[in-house]
């Protein structure tokens, strides 16, 4: 079974590792790619927790909607666990 995520819609301040156009968006889990330190933490010379890493796929109709030339081609993106909550 396919899992559903939504990326969270947050504005938070520094260095994010979750792209704009990204954040709202609901993909499925392609596979996790393990834990890794947390690149915002390392941004700041901080020590970085470990954060599971996942690949997420996105159709273009989620990215663009109706503006996309082919609908149903998708796009991977390796976001973190934090920046995804269940749909």
């Amino acid at each position: 079974m396919t899992e559903q995520v939504r990326v969270r819609s947050m504005a938070p301040p520094g260095h994010v590792r979750a792209p704009w156009y990204l954040r709202g968006k609901t993909g499925v889990i392609e596979r996790r790619l393990g834990e890794y330190p947390n690149p915002e933490q390392l941004a700041y010379g901080l020590q970085a927790e470990r954060k599971t890493l996942y690949r997420v796929r996105f159709t273009m109709r989620e990215l663009w909607g109706e503006r996309a030339e082919n609908q149903d081609d998708t796009l991977d993106a390796e976001i973190y666990h934090h920046w995804l909550e269940r749909k």
